[in-house]
């Protein structure tokens, strides 16, 4: 009797459990994975603002280990996300052998945020894993960059900087392999859109003014408009899908290698939240393609 109490009470526990976790939202569901993330075994400074960080994990092992280099979203807005929303995504790279530079960066709504800081931000932060990768056993020849919703912008954009006029081609690190979760690769088609998926206008506050206004900033912000980026590419496809085929069909025309995952039914979140079934499927498209073959597990 006692043995059949203690699983109905266990029974009883996991409904509340996924009676709770179906009452969340999404996004809820995603931040709370966030928040019981592994603690980094590093947070560097890449730049004085206390924004200018990154926190780096590593995986199990003796190295050297690939990196992949994680840009979180949030609609480029100081108030939507940070770095500690998508550290559980981070971590489940790390259980498939990345180590991870999970990067914090000025964003709208941050002194210093919106263009140029934001990109410049980006830019510090990736190369600075140049300078921290001999003391933590990392394969700078196995370096990706992964950014979901606006960090897919941004991870776009970090891949395409030796096509940039100087400084922002002068580059430390240079990734195999670009990485975009449900985010756009263009910014001057995102805007109007963008009111609707982020509650308001970002764009042009990101960038400080309309494309007509400043189009030099904003063909240097747009990856779509320096393709090919001349490396491997990955594209997560959920509901912010219709906005990123333009740019995976210009991607692939330009010659970049381009393989794309549409998970059944994803939502913008699920698809970076471990333990979803399409979190994981997401995760394992990441460990399984994302290294070149000559380049893998070593």
């Amino acid at each position: 009797m006692r043995t059949f109490l203690i699983g109905v009470a266990a029974l009883m526990l996991a409904c509340s459990s996924a009676q709770a976790q179906a009452a969340q939202s999404p996004e809820q569901v995603y931040k709370a994975a966030g928040a019981k993330a592994s603690p980094p075994v590093a947070t560097v400074a890449y730049g004085p603002d206390p924004l200018q960080v990154a926190d780096l994990r590593l995986p199990a092992g003796p190295g050297p280990f690939p990196v992949a280099i994680v840009v979180h979203g949030g609609c480029w807005r100081a108030s939507v996300d940070n770095r500690a929303g998508i550290a559980a995504f981070a971590d489940a790279l790390g259980k498939r052998g990345f180590a991870t530079w999970n990067i914090e960066y000025r964003r709208v709504g941050d002194q210093g945020g919106g263009w140029p800081g934001t990109f410049q931000d980006v830019a510090a932060a990736v190369d600075k894993l140049a300078e921290v990768a001999a003391k933590h056993r990392l394969d700078m020849s196995r370096v990706v960059i992964v950014g979901h919703s606006a960090g897919a912008h941004l991870a776009l954009w970090a891949a395409s900087r030796p096509r940039l006029p100087a400084p922002w081609s002068n580059v430390a690190v240079r990734p195999v392999t670009v990485v975009a979760i449900d985010g756009p690769g263009a910014l001057a088609p995102f805007v109007g859109v963008d009111a609707e998926v982020c509650g308001a206008p970002v764009i042009v506050p990101l960038m400080g003014g309309t494309p007509r206004e400043r189009p030099e900033a904003y063909k240097i912000a747009s990856p779509a408009d320096h393709l090919p980026l001349g490396l491997r590419q990955l594209s997560v496809e959920a509901e912010l899908g219709d906005l990123m085929q333009p740019y995976n069909a210009a991607a692939r025309a330009s010659g970049d290698p381009i393989e794309v995952l549409r998970p059944p039914g994803a939502n913008h979140f699920d698809v970076v939240t471990p333990g979803s079934p399409n979190g994981e499927a997401v995760a394992d498209f990441i460990a399984a393609k994302a290294l070149p073959p000559t380049l893998g597990r070593r």
